[in-house]
């Protein structure tokens, strides 16, 4: 049965889990006197306080959240956490519009990237923290941090992280979900970790290595800078952050096997093997193109090449050069890549490489069964038969997937934006990219794009990053009347 108050009660809990991660701001203007800290304060205060009313709609007993209730509540969490995420930069005045400031915000806790500030250089540090924090939390899911922390208010949470992470893969690194939420999060911990360390060694400063092991880690591409990481012309930080998008773009039940040792249960993971070949033939064809438009070969080129092959298929989003200024053939060859994204079970966004996988044997051993109609063929990843369920659903989300773009694509011309700006705003929202083509390119941003367009892009990143269906079954008349 699905229900209400279980929904309301839960959501209230991370609006007040959202709250107390505004103060984690308040050190940071403090320690730059940026003038931001009662805006902060009187943001943290009045989520946490309306996080507390929700709270307080506990159904008695403790609450018992079913699979219906678990989808509602992960979308609604979303929306909410997006909706209240907004404040600091109304209060403090970064952003002084409702529609901008719920763009920016909704971009941020769903790892999309793009952004509608024309100067961000010229942003309070506290608030630009904030802007990054927000998809470091997004990163791995707001909804996954409480289910290994939720529990212990007495909420239970193997439905809330199916909602969340509903990718055609339930592997899990143990049998109790908490569990599973726990060591996921020590991973990216460490690793965000890691990735600081390295980026402060290569030159960064403190306050910008921060911000982007936050926002590389999570696949977001939020930067403190203008330029993205083309202000930081250095190999070593460029490399680096490759690196990093890299593993951010992996599984990371797959991260965890290698940290623990289990190597070659690792490798033997048939989706991280495609997305690793897949990462370096795509990264080859990029850079014999660009030097074929170049007509000379630099380690300058190659790295670009590389960089920006790594952050569109991990759909991390920074910008280390401007790849529509590489000719038509390379501007259309990286709009493809928007519709590839990184491995289940990682931070990134877009299609994924399991589903890709998937489908591209499925077409294949069709010519098989053309020819041996009576034989029964089936699909296997690692070793095991893909069930009928998990193929139909693939092959049901790369149509809806499709029919998303094209609507959206629709919305947008509708709205006067040209054809090429249009598709390429909706391809990189729906696979959480960041940049696009033409007027939302790699140099440019969103702030020019109509407000309506601001909300329907809004929701496309919405349904990107909670892949589809656990927002799109809410408006079916099958969910309403299930028992």
């Amino acid at each position: 049965m699905l229900s209400f108050r279980d929904t309301i009660h839960v959501v209230g809990a991370l609006l007040m889990i959202l709250g107390l991660s505004v103060f984690l701001c308040v050190p940071v203007s403090i320690h730059y006197s940026d003038g931001q800290l009662m805006p902060i304060l009187y943001s943290g205060f009045a989520i946490i306080g309306i996080g507390i009313l929700g709270w307080l709609a506990r159904p008695r007993g403790g609450a018992r959240i079913n699979k219906r209730t678990g989808y509602l509540i992960v979308t609604l969490g979303w929306l909410a956490i997006s909706a209240f995420a907004m404040l600091p930069f109304l209060l403090s005045g970064s952003i002084s519009s409702v529609t901008d400031a719920f763009f920016e915000s909704m971009s941020g806790f769903t790892t999309t990237g793009a952004s509608i500030l024309t100067d961000i250089e010229a942003v309070s540090p506290s608030i630009l923290f904030w802007r990054s924090l927000t998809q470091w939390i997004g990163g791995m899911g707001i909804i996954v941090l409480s289910v290994a922390i939720l529990p212990l208010l007495g909420i239970g949470g193997i439905e809330l992280f199916v909602a969340e992470v509903p990718g055609p893969t339930s592997d899990k690194i143990h049998p109790r979900i908490q569990e599973t939420a726990k060591r996921l999060w020590f991973v990216y911990v460490g690793l965000t970790a890691l990735l600081f360390l390295g980026l402060n060694l290569s030159g960064m400063s403190r306050f910008d290595a921060i911000n982007h092991a936050f926002t590389t880690m999570a696949t977001g591409g939020f930067s403190t800078k203008n330029n993205s990481l083309a202000h930081w012309d250095i190999p070593s930080i460029q490399y680096l952050i490759v690196i990093f998008m890299f593993l951010a773009g992996t599984n990371f039940t797959i991260i965890y096997y290698f940290t623990t040792g289990r190597f070659r249960r690792a490798w033997k993971s048939t989706e991280f093997r495609a997305y690793s070949l897949g990462m370096v033939i795509a990264s080859v064809v990029a850079t014999l193109l660009l030097f074929q438009f170049h007509g000379n070969i630099t380690e300058k080129l190659f790295r670009d090449a590389l960089f920006q092959v790594v952050s569109v298929v991990s759909t991390t989003g920074f910008v280390s050069s401007d790849y529509t200024a590489w000719g038509y053939l390379l501007t259309f060859y990286f709009f493809l890549l928007m519709f590839t994204g990184g491995s289940a079970g990682s931070t990134a966004g877009g299609i994924k490489t399991i589903r890709h996988l998937v489908f591209l044997k499925n077409s294949y051993l069709e010519f098989k069964r053309i020819l041996h109609p009576r034989a029964i063929i089936r699909i296997k990843l690692d070793h095991q038969v893909v069930a009928p369920r998990i193929l139909t659903h693939i092959l049901v989300f790369l149509l809806v997937y499709l029919g998303s773009f094209v609507t959206g694509t629709l919305v947008m011309t509708a709205l006067g934006t040209d054809l090429v700006s249009s598709a390429g705003a909706v391809a990189t929202c729906l696979g959480n990219i960041g940049p696009g083509l033409g007027t939302v390119g790699p140099v440019s941003n969103f702030a020019a794009t109509p407000d309506t367009g601001k909300w329907a892009l809004s929701i496309l990143m919405l349904l990107g990053r909670l892949e589809l269906f656990t927002v799109l079954v809410l408006f079916t008349p099958f969910y309403w009347r299930a028992n």
